[in-house]
């Protein structure tokens, strides 16, 4: 009688060695953290309190002299928490891993190491064919802090940036509508007796969000403008209360304008913010009435705005008092530091614990789309097609 040949060969039915779990390594991070040379830029990446974290599990911090004096930060203040103070830009440039809020200049990237890695924002609209092609040679890894991830696939970095935006569009209109700086006098209140400030935000994302809970605290009437009626709704679960909405109508929107004294644009786009207020709306509004245009980074949302600096923040078109500062977190530059530093610091405990960025990509979905350049090699889709460029799919390299 005949048997049916085994599955196994005969060495595999002899008793093999056990093979154990190969323990992951921890990996010392180097870290540099140079000044910020962009205008106006007043943000560090990292606290001291955050330094301490990342030195007190044996990592390296250099960081460049004075890089934290924008956000109020000494010298001092890094070198107790067990940073390394430098005044030598280029020592702080030849670290492995580089940590900056505004990406490197090309004067920057000539000072990078080749096989470096550069965690900071991407800034793509900002950006020429030829910064790639110089990342690319010397063969960078980088990372952008406003594509990465969070567990439920939350962009963690831009939204804790538009947290402050949102918050900061609604001071600033109460700062300006004082008669200190020329403004119609009002103030934020509900006071008794005296008509409350009617505010229109245009956008139900987390900018507008915020602009509305601070807009609400401080008892002004509030008015959400927004396309998504998810978005609308969200927007007044996470607020708890019920508050005009509307989708962007004209005839509604139009209403409105003429009738409130602060008009915040928060609408963004995919390429750039579309244009939602008409100059012409815009010549119907209150005399006095203030206008922040929150979006100008990606364009504005609003026809009359020009893009204006935090030195000249101001100009007056058509009796309306317009703020078009791009970087408006920059003005609360220690909040936006400490918020940044939330989220850059576990993601760097984290990659010290994996044993390097390697291990990190490959177990973190998240971190990995953040992923622009990997030992030189494009791996943004989005980079690719913006500036005509050949890219790899990440999970096709790292695996």
């Amino acid at each position: 009688m005949s048997y049916p040949s085994s599955p196994f060969s005969k060495q595999e039915l002899i008793p093999q060695e056990e093979t154990l779990e190969v323990l992951k390594k921890k990996g010392e991070l180097f870290i540099g953290i140079p000044k910020e040379s962009s205008y106006q830029e007043r943000r560090v990446c990292l606290t001291p309190d955050a330094i301490n974290a990342l030195t007190a599990h044996g990592h390296r911090v250099i960081i460049e002299s004075k890089a934290g004096e924008g956000a109020n930060y000494s010298d001092r203040e890094f070198s107790e928490a067990g940073a390394e103070i430098t005044s030598d830009t280029q020592k702080v440039f030849s670290c492995p891993i580089i940590l900056k809020v505004e990406p490197p200049s090309l004067e920057e990237l000539k000072m990078i190491n080749p096989q470096a890695i550069i965690i900071s924002a991407l800034q793509i609209k900002t950006q020429s064919k030829k910064y790639f092609e110089t990342l690319a040679k010397k063969r960078v890894t980088a990372l952008a802090f406003e594509f990465i991830k969070d567990e439920v696939g939350n962009y963690p970095a831009v939204r804790a940036l538009s947290e402050i935006a949102g918050t900061a569009s609604v001071l600033i209109a109460a700062e300006l509508m004082t008669n200190m700086n020329e403004g119609n006098g009002l103030m934020f209140g509900n006071i008794t007796g005296v008509p409350p400030v009617n505010v229109v935000i245009l956008g139900a994302g987390t900018v507008g969000e915020f602009a509305a809970r601070s807009a609400i605290g401080l008892g002004a009437t509030v008015k959400v403008f927004d396309n998504s009626i998810t978005r609308l709704r969200s927007l007044q679960n996470n607020l708890n209360r019920i508050l005009y909405t509307s989708t962007l109508q004209p005839k509604n929107l139009l209403k409105a304008l003429k009738r409130c004294d602060v008009l915040i644009g928060a609408v963004r786009g995919v390429d750039r913010a579309p244009v939602v207020v008409t100059e012409t709306m815009v010549e119907q509004m209150k005399n006095g009435a203030v206008l922040i245009d929150v979006s100008i980074d990606m364009g504005g949302c609003i026809e009359s705005s020009e893009v204006t600096t935090h030195d000249k923040p101001t100009f007056v078109k058509h009796g309306v008092t317009h703020y078009c500062v791009p970087n408006i977190p920059s003005r609360y530059a220690r909040t936006a530091s400490v918020s940044i530093s939330n989220i850059f610091t576990p993601y760097l405990l984290k990659i010290g614990e994996d044993g390097g960025l390697e291990q990190s990509l490959r177990f973190d979905k998240g971190l990995r789309n953040g992923l622009y350049f990997y030992h030189g090699i494009l791996t943004s889709k989005a980079v690719a097609d913006w500036f005509d460029l050949s890219y790899r799919d990440i999970n096709l390299l790292i695996f």
